[in-house]
């Protein structure tokens, strides 16, 4: 029997449901449980621009940031989460009322004072400060803030830009940005997009850089520093911005001349360029030791290449434009970005595709034994761990995986199928499943199981081409 007491706390929540006050919402999800990463990312909504307002020290190594979220919920809230690593939150406001929040681990679990309806647009403000650090990546390598020998670098894949910016870090939420930042007027800032202003006053200088086509956070850069910049055009007229750092333009120059020429090439196999300017940064990144495709301009940790560029550029389709949905499928971008370099190759003098593929699958294509083995390791839609998303087979067994489908359907096809899957998921998200319907919908004549099968998912090294 219940005691009046209880009896009027009942009738009273009854009364506030009535009304449309209680809570119908339920939290979003902590994480989208990406098969290597379950953590990264968050459910029950979708950000459709961040506007960040930044300011660094470098002598101090100290970040201010407020950080403006404009999103849409997928279901109804009563709270939401966002990546945030280390960095100390000062406050949380939804459509501008203050907000509770609370930190564990990488999650920042906030409740706005009211629920979220499903498909209401909203905006979410994170003041924050601290020290931004480094991560160390599953397979050894570091991401997320780096520091310089002048200011900082910003790395993002595959979780690192949770180290500056709070937000819905996984590839499959893509968003536009905006992006202010002020620092030491003897230096320079540069990120993804175009600038979008410069101001100084006092001794500090604030830069602005607008990215307007959807991007996924793990492609987003923040590069602070002494640079050499120049802007140039492709013969299409679309803007070209580097940044160099001045130990490295000597020797970054002549390879940094060819990205119109570069471009110019991509876009007759792989359709138009997706984004409104290209470029590169070029910095001294001990602690990274790797290129990374960060949108419209890649980072080299020194002066690349041509196949390189070639590479990094490929990607600006191939992971950056079309983008994976887990990080499983990884392959996706990497095999394609290979296999562009191989069509470099082929068209400038070099191996043919084929030659370089007789090599890989001979055992004679790098310079050690083990190397070559490593091709055979695991399958390249599988890597069984985390620390394997970047491993061998992802980029040379991917690649002979394009190549056993272009040898299938001939060149003309092949061809088209490349522009095609660039066209079909323009700046929109895909995994391994897609592909492979997009594949046999394009040739229903062709049989292509033996390659899923044993290129694509089986262990070891295929016996039959």
């Amino acid at each position: 029997m219940r005691t009046p007491r209880l009896l009027a706390v009942t009738v009273a929540l009854a009364a506030l449901a009535g009304c449309g006050g209680g809570v119908d919402g339920s939290p979003g999800g902590s994480g989208v449980r990406d098969p290597y990463f379950p953590k990264a990312g968050n459910g029950g909504y979708d950000v459709t621009h961040y506007a960040l307002g930044l300011a660094y020290d470098p002598d101090a190594h100290h970040l201010t940031g407020t950080a403006t979220l404009t999103a849409r919920a997928t279901r109804d809230l009563s709270a939401l989460s966002l990546d945030l690593k280390g960095l100390d939150v000062e406050k949380v406001t939804v459509e501008g009322r203050t907000a509770r929040f609370n930190r564990a681990g990488q999650e920042l679990t906030v409740r706005p004072r009211d629920d979220l309806d499903e498909g209401r647009t909203f905006r979410l403000t994170v003041r924050y400060s601290g020290s931004p650090q480094a991560l160390t990546d599953p397979d050894g390598s570091s991401e997320g803030w780096l520091r310089t020998a002048d200011g900082a670098l910003a790395l993002g894949e595959p979780v690192g830009s949770m180290t500056w910016f709070p937000g819905n870090h996984h590839p499959s939420d893509k968003a536009s940005y905006t992006v202010e930042v002020t620092v030491p007027q003897d230096l320079r800032a540069v990120s993804n997009g175009e600038p979008a202003g410069e101001r100084t006053a006092h001794g500090r200088t604030t830069f602005t850089w607008r990215t307007a086509e959807p991007m996924a956070s793990h492609v987003a850069t923040l590069a602070i520093g002494t640079y050499d910049l120049r802007r140039s055009t492709t013969p299409a007229g679309l803007p070209v911005y580097t940044a160099v750092d001045p130990d490295q333009a000597s020797a970054s120059r002549a390879v940094l001349a060819r990205i119109p020429e570069v471009i110019t090439w991509a876009e007759r196999y792989f359709g138009p360029y997706p984004f409104s300017s290209a470029g590169a940064i070029v910095d001294r990144v001990g602690d990274a030791g790797y290129a990374l495709e960060t949108q419209n301009r890649p980072v080299f940790p020194g002066a690349p290449d041509t196949a390189l560029l070639v590479h990094e550029l490929a990607h600006q389709w191939y992971g950056n434009s079309v983008t994976p949905k887990t990080w499983r499928d990884m392959w996706l971008n990497e095999g394609f970005a290979t296999y562009a370099e191989w069509l470099w190759q082929e068209d400038h003098g070099g191996d043919s595709a084929q030659q370089t593929f007789d090599a890989l699958y001979a055992g004679d294509y790098f310079d050690t034994a083990e190397a070559d083995a490593d091709v055979w390791s695991f399958p390249p839609a599988q890597p069984p761990r985390a620390a394997d998303i970047s491993g061998s087979p992802v980029y040379w067994r991917a690649a002979m995986v394009l190549h056993q489908i272009r040898r299938t359907v001939g060149d003309p096809a092949f061809r088209a199928l490349l522009r095609g899957w660039a066209t079909a998921h323009r700046h929109g998200n895909a995994d391994t499943a897609d592909f492979t319907a997009y594949v046999e919908q394009s040739a229903p004549d062709k049989d292509f199981e033996p390659i899923w099968r044993d290129w694509l998912y089986g262990d070891g090294k295929p016996e039959h081409l």
